[in-house]
Parts: C-alpha cells; structure tokens; sequence
C-alpha cells in the first residue's frame, strides 16, 4: 500500500502477509545471552538433553522477528503498531534453519466512542515456518488513527 493504514481501510476478515526472516543459530544464541539465557537457547550441545531436545529460539525472539516483520513488510497503519493488549501462544518452537512468515487476519473494528479521531483494530497474527508449522498466535488488540476527513 503507498499511505498508511487507517482504521477506516480496516475490515474484519481482511489479511496481510508478511516478508520472511531466515533464523540461524548465531541469531537465537544471541538472543538469548541478552535477554532469555536458558540453556535449550543457548547451547546446542546442552539441549539436546533438554525439554527439546535441541536448540530452540526464545518465544520472545519469535515475537521479536514478528513484530519486525509487521513494521518492515509494507502494510503500515498509521501512527505505527502502538499495542494495547493481548495474548501469545507459542504452540511450537522455531529452530535454526526456520524461515518465518506472519500472517495478519483483522478480526474485530472497532471506532472509539469518545475520541472520533481513532479507534481499536483485533488482530489475530500466525507466524509460521516454511513447513507451515505454527510457532506463534498472537492476538493483539492495536490503537488505529481515523484518516482526517477529506474537504472537497
């Protein structure tokens, strides 16, 4: 799209793609030695004797990716992805060699009442592997700013 994203250009149903991110192992150990030093994200040899048997991205390396992935792929709503609440599940992890894509579906609209100039969208975003394999479910509620009214 060449303007931004009002929440008037929103319609429930509606959906978006997102570009992909390579994921490789320097990047989840990296990852994690800043912000989610377990050892199943950190040290392949480790985790292999681990709940997963193997090296295994941070969920919030995932929703990271995610979230670089909804602000860089060219569908951007106006006044940038400003959250106000939500819920994430990490249904399965990503691995080194994953190639993550996030899909967006608008599940609710919503204009404010009190504040004509804005108004809430509920976005239900899937990221997925190359295999089609779900790694992540966030269902994100977003502030979204009304587009100003045309004069003629």
């Amino acid at each position: 799209m060449d303007r931004p994203i009002y929440l008037d250009d929103l319609q429930v149903g509606q959906r978006f793609t997102t570009a992909t991110h390579g994921l490789d192992e320097p990047q989840i150990i990296a990852f994690a030695r800043e912000f989610d030093p377990q050892p199943f994200h950190l040290d392949a040899a480790r985790a292999r004797d681990l709940v997963f048997g193997e090296l295994v991205a941070s969920g919030w390396h995932t929703a990271a990716i995610t979230m670089r992935l909804l602000v860089t792929s060219g569908h951007d709503i106006a006044g940038g992805l400003i959250g106000l609440g939500g819920e994430i599940a990490w249904p399965a992890p990503a691995r080194p060699g994953d190639v993550l894509q996030a899909t967006v579906e608008v599940i609710a609209v919503t204009p404010s009442r009190s504040r004509p100039d804005r108004g809430t969208a509920t976005l239900r975003i899937e990221t997925r592997n190359q295999r089609e394999e779900t790694v992540q479910i966030l269902t994100v509620k977003i502030l979204v700013p009304r587009a100003a009214p045309r004069t003629p």
